[in-house]
C-alpha cells in the first residue's frame, strides 16, 4: 500500500474544503481499502468523513425518507421504516456480502462500489481500460463469465457489483451531492454510468462532490416486492444475475410496475420494456413470462456468459411471481 496523508474533518463543509486532486473520502473502506492493498487505488490523501455528521436516517414530511449517506448498511437494513414501507431495499441489502461487512459498509460507499473484474482488481494484468485507458479490455477475449450483458462497450464489459443500487433503482431513489459549488441531487437512474469510451469514470458524481443523502420518495411498491439474487454460492457471494421486482397492484390490475436487474451491467439495469408489457393488465404467470422474455430481448452476451440470459429470463418471471402473490 502506497503512503498517504490522513485527515478527519469534523463537518460536511470542512470534509468538501479539504478535497485535493488525488484524494479519496474514507467510510466504511470495505471496497476503497481492498483497491489500495492491491495497488489499484493510490490516492495521497485519505479524508475520514465518519465523524462528518451525516449519517442520520430521517422519515420526511411529504411521506418519503432519507437515508443519510454515512448511515451503516446493518443500520439502513433493519431502519423500521425501510423493513415495513420499503422491504425490497431491506432484502437486498440483507443479501449483500457478511453481517460483519454490512456492519462497516456505509450506504454512500455502497454507492461508489468499484467493479470486481479480476482484470481490474489485479495490477498483474495488463490490459484493463477501467484501471490503465488505453490498455485494452482483458475479459472481451478472456475470462467473462461474471460480465455485462446489457450496455457493454467495446473498451469494457465489467459490471456493477451493488444489491442496494438496483433496489434503490426500482425505488426511484435520488442522490443528493454537495461540493464547493452547492448541492444537487441526481435521480439514482442517472448516477451511475454506462461504460462507453470512458470506463473509467464509474458515476457522474465529480471529483469534488460529497454524497449526503439517498432520498427515497414514498413507495407503492411495499406489499408487492421481490428481490431475487442469483450466485454460485448460497451467501457473501457477487450476483450472477439479480432482480428487484416491484409491483403496484390491487390483485385485478398492474397500476405501475418496476423491474431492475442487476450483475448485468455496467450500472443497474431497468428494463422500462417489460415494465409497460405489465402496465394496465391483470397479474398472472403468463403476463409475468412474456415481461422476462421482453426484459432479456436486447441481450448481448459473450462466449463464457450467455447463460446469463436464461438465467435472467427465469430470475425476471419468478421475481414477478413471488411480487405478485403467484409464486
Amino acid at each position: 500500500m502506497n503512503p498517504f496523508h490522513y485527515q478527519r474533518p469534523m463537518n460536511v463543509t470542512a470534509a468538501i474544503q479539504a478535497v485535493s486532486p488525488n484524494s479519496k473520502f474514507l467510510a466504511g473502506g470495505t471496497n476503497l481499502i481492498d483497491l489500495m492493498k492491491n495497488g489499484v487505488e493510490r490516492p495521497a490523501e485519505l479524508i475520514d468523513i465518519n465523524r462528518a455528521g451525516f449519517a442520520a436516517i430521517e422519515p420526511q414530511p411529504d411521506g418519503g425518507l432519507r437515508l443519510g449517506a454515512a448511515a451503516r448498511n446493518s443500520d439502513t437494513a433493519n431502519f423500521p421504516m425501510v423493513r415495513y414501507q420499503y422491504p425490497l431495499l431491506a432484502r437486498a441489502i440483507l443479501s449483500g456480502a457478511s453481517p460483519q461487512l454490512r456492519n462497516r459498509a456505509t450506504n454512500g460507499g455502497n454507492l461508489m462500489q468499484r467493479t470486481r473484474c479480476p482484470y481490474f482488481m489485479d495490477v498483474a494484468f495488463p490490459q484493463c481500460n477501467k484501471r490503465a485507458p488505453g490498455t485494452g479490455c482483458g475479459a472481451i477475449g478472456g475470462l467473462n463469465r461474471m460480465h455485462a450483458i446489457f450496455g457493454a462497450s467495446p473498451d469494457c464489459i465489467a459490471v456493477q457489483p451493488s444489491d442496494m443500487c438496483v433496489a434503490l433503482t426500482a425505488l426511484d431513489a435520488v442522490v443528493r451531492v454537495r461540493g464547493p459549488n452547492g448541492e444537487r441531487r441526481i435521480p439514482i437512474g442517472d448516477f451511475h454510468r454506462l461504460p462507453g469510451n470512458t470506463p473509467q469514470v464509474d458515476t457522474n458524481l465529480k471529483p469534488d462532490e460529497l454524497i449526503i443523502s439517498i432520498d427515497l420518495p414514498r413507495s407503492p411498491y411495499a406489499a408487492h416486492s421481490c428481490y431475487l439474487k442469483i450466485r454460485d454460492r448460497a451467501s457473501y457471494e457477487f450476483a450472477l444475475v439479480s432482480v428487484a421486482a416491484a409491483l403496484d397492484t390491487d390483485g385485478e390490475t398492474i397500476h405501475s410496475a418496476r423491474i431492475v436487474l442487476g450483475g448485468v451491467a455496467h450500472k443497474p439495469w431497468r428494463v422500462q420494456r417489460a415494465e409497460q408489457t405489465l402496465t394496465g393488465r391483470k397479474p398472472s404467470l403468463e403476463l409475468f413470462a412474456r415481461a422476462a422474455d421482453d426484459a432479456v430481448a436486447d441481450a448481448k452476451p459473450y462466449r463464457q456468459n450467455a447463460f446469463k440470459v436464461e438465467l435472467a429470463r427465469r430470475a425476471v418471471a419468478r421475481a414477478l411471481g413471488t411480487a405478485g402473490g403467484l409464486e
